[in-house]
């Protein structure tokens, strides 16, 4: 299973963790991933998406619809809703 985000598509990022000596030791920085449950009214259906807390933040504001509207509108949506 990808660990990537279904609305955004955003994935998880490579970089170093930096000791006190500077020694450089690779390290994958993972998303805030949630795995919750979105109700559509327009669709009277549940979705199940994995979703960053970022992406959560952005569907409470503007709501789970014009949300999957602008991603299908930015072709960022990875699982068809």
């Amino acid at each position: 299973m990808a660990r990537k985000d279904d609305i955004t598509g955003q994935k998880p990022l490579n970089g170093y963790r930096s000791s006190k000596a500077n020694n450089k030791t690779k390290h994958r920085f993972h998303l805030n991933l949630k795995k919750r449950r979105f109700y559509i009214p327009e669709e009277d259906r549940w979705v199940t998406l994995k979703v960053t807390a970022k992406t959560l933040r952005t569907i409470n504001k503007k709501g789970i619809s014009a949300v999957l509207k602008e991603a299908r509108k930015k072709g960022t949506l990875l699982k068809e809703v």
